[in-house]
């Protein structure tokens, strides 16, 4: 894992590549264009016709269409959207809009410690947390203490897993937040590892988050944007 870090000293150009690639992963993501309406007309496994703006889309899972609606999840009882960094349920027949009229910012300003690193509070499902910025990260990542004290039943409704670490391979269990909030920038259905132990020491803001939002550097700071 590879949290987030200011250097004093020049850069390397190793840092700089990989902070562009992640810089570019992040400007991709959130580029997205503004949608007005969506209707559900017709779900499958996989699939699902959607009316977006008036103009009929067939999305498989995964794909995202030239209004911006990337569709996640779909079978015959719903499917599951995302639109400008918000995921929405949405069920056969049912149309929404009101929340897509326009864009809207929300930005988080976070600068480096003095040992370089990028932290900062946040909650999760409510519960007050500090999290580590990584975006080394694949997913947020916490501890069995933190899990327990935040209300998570990971033993019951996660999944088994492993996840190879600086300590070796570690069980974990992977499961989504409902909620998870850093500032005033707040996702939903946000996927985490829940490792055994107190591994690790503090919860790891990974890319299941910061890769729904646009993440840019300006000296000292990382400026976190989300476009709804």
């Amino acid at each position: 894992m590879k949290p987030l870090r200011h250097k004093r000293t020049a850069t390397s150009g190793k840092f700089i590549a990989a902070w562009s690639v992640a810089l570019l992963l992040g400007t991709l993501l959130s580029v997205v264009h503004a949608v007005e309406t969506v209707e559900v007309q017709a779900l499958f496994k996989g699939r699902a016709v959607m009316l977006l703006d008036g103009k009929r889309r067939l999305l498989k899972v995964g794909e995202t269409s030239a209004e911006g609606v990337t569709l996640l999840k779909s079978n015959s009882k719903g499917a599951l959207i995302e639109v400008n960094g918000e995921r929405r349920s949405v069920a056969l027949g049912s149309r929404i809009g009101s929340n897509f009229s326009g864009p809207r910012q929300q930005k988080l300003r976070v600068i480096a410690d003095g040992q370089g690193m990028y932290r900062s509070n946040g909650s999760i499902n409510g519960v007050a947390v500090q999290f580590l910025l990584d975006t080394g990260a694949t997913l947020v990542s916490i501890n069995e203490p933190d899990a327990r004290r935040i209300g998570l039943d990971y033993q019951r409704l996660g999944v088994r897993a492993s996840s190879v670490t600086a300590s070796g391979v570690s069980p974990i269990w992977r499961m989504n937040l409902a909620r998870v909030k850093i500032g005033d920038i707040e996702l939903h259905d946000v996927e985490a590892a829940i490792h055994a132990g107190n591994f690790p020491p503090i919860a790891l803001l990974g890319n299941s988050f910061l890769s729904r939002l646009q993440m840019t550097r300006t000296g000292s700071a990382v400026v976190l944007q989300r476009n709804y």
